[in-house]
């Protein structure tokens, strides 16, 4: 049987948010990171499509964002809010498919193979759904796997259903900028463009195989020559596991007083063992990030002989870390991450918390 594969991305998710419970903000640039102070570090979550307007996205550091457009409106994440859109959001989709791929709080994947509309009807009908109930608008992208729904998803936002069949994946793929493919960030796309003068997909499928594996090693060339195509197929993944979990803080003024970073490394210990006990884990190996005021990241990691979630062990563990770093220079960030998890740990000990202390940026 063929496979539907339906990609929901909510619009601007955060600002969209926050401009519905705000209705005086409708209309206005709205950006939404951090601490919600254009004037400390952080970085913008999102923003409105009206922000968007003045060159402002995500990830740009919120100092930026405040010099292109001073009159912007600057709030707070506020991931309760979020959470809890998000949660009427997926309750929709699942009325429609029992297969559903939350990817995060804005976006998600359905597999509708089995539903008896036309692809395009049955989107139309899920978007209008989640505006009526939710008062926020989505962007659906239909395609025969993953890939191609998640790329259709984008090229005609906001609000808007746009299909990619078997048929018009060649025409519709040729023209973009290959960074819309899965695994090209700016620094491949960029070792394609001065290696083989690849800047479009169309470009990169005329490359043959052998000469991408000779560029980026015999599987992730052959992963990106059948991508470039439009092959995929991976499968919709309804129960997943994390396989870490972590919190980390950039400071307001960067510091190389030890007495300050330790304390920093068990206020966010204690974080991530909340997590622990919510979520139901235990975790194997602790590891401390530091970065410097350069820039510069290192990391040290200690495996443990069993796994655990008790709080003072993962406290005494990530302090301890903090003596195979060289105290020389500043710090700007401090980071505390737990891995090889496996569940048994005290569920319910704790509150669910967000795994980040900095909020992950948000799909646009």
């Amino acid at each position: 049987m063929n496979r539907t594969i339906l990609h929901v991305d909510m619009d601007a998710f955060f600002a969209a948010v926050e401009q519905l419970r705000r209705p005086e903000l409708r209309g206005k640039p709205v950006v939404v990171g951090g601490s919600g102070n254009p004037h400390s570090r952080g970085v913008v979550s999102t923003a409105s499509y009206e922000a968007r307007a003045y060159g402002i996205h995500s990830a740009m550091p919120l100092r930026t964002a405040y010099n292109k457009c001073p009159d912007a409106v600057f709030l707070p994440v506020d991931f309760s809010a979020y959470g809890a859109a998000s949660r009427k959001i997926m309750a929709i989709l699942r009325e429609f498919s029992p297969l559903v791929e939350p990817l995060s709080l804005d976006e998600a994947f359905l597999d509708v193979s089995s539903r008896p509309e036309e692809p395009a009807t049955l989107a139309e009908e899920i978007r209008r759904r989640i505006k009526d109930d939710t008062g926020l608008t989505a962007s659906i992208g239909i395609g025969p796997n993953k890939l191609l729904a998640k790329i259709a998803s984008g090229l005609r936002k906001p609000d808007a259903v746009t299909q990619i069949t078997p048929e018009t994946t060649t025409k519709v793929l040729r023209d973009l900028p290959a960074i819309v493919l899965w695994g090209v960030g700016p620094k491949t796309a960029a070792r394609l463009e001065e290696t083989l003068g690849v800047r479009t997909v169309g470009d990169l499928q005329r490359v043959p195989l052998a000469q991408l594996q000779d560029l980026l090693g015999p599987h992730w060339g052959e992963d990106l020559y059948h991508t470039c195509r439009g092959e995929d197929d991976s499968p919709i993944v309804t129960d997943w596991e994390p396989k870490s979990l972590s919190r980390e803080t950039t400071y307001q003024y960067d510091t190389r007083r030890r007495e300050t970073i330790v304390q920093t490394i068990s206020e966010l210990a204690a974080e991530v063992v909340g997590d622990l006990h919510g979520e139901g884990y235990r975790g194997k190996t602790v590891t401390l990030k530091i970065r410097y005021h350069n820039f510069r990241t290192h990391t040290r990691a200690l495996t443990l002989p069993e796994p655990i979630d008790d709080g003072d062990a993962i406290r005494r563990t990530a302090v301890a870390l903090l003596d195979r770093f060289t105290l020389d220079r500043p710090v700007r960030l401090v980071g505390v991450r737990v891995s090889g998890l496996v569940k048994g740990g005290n569920a319910g000990k704790g509150e669910r918390g967000n795994k980040d202390q900095m909020p992950a940026v948000e799909n646009p």
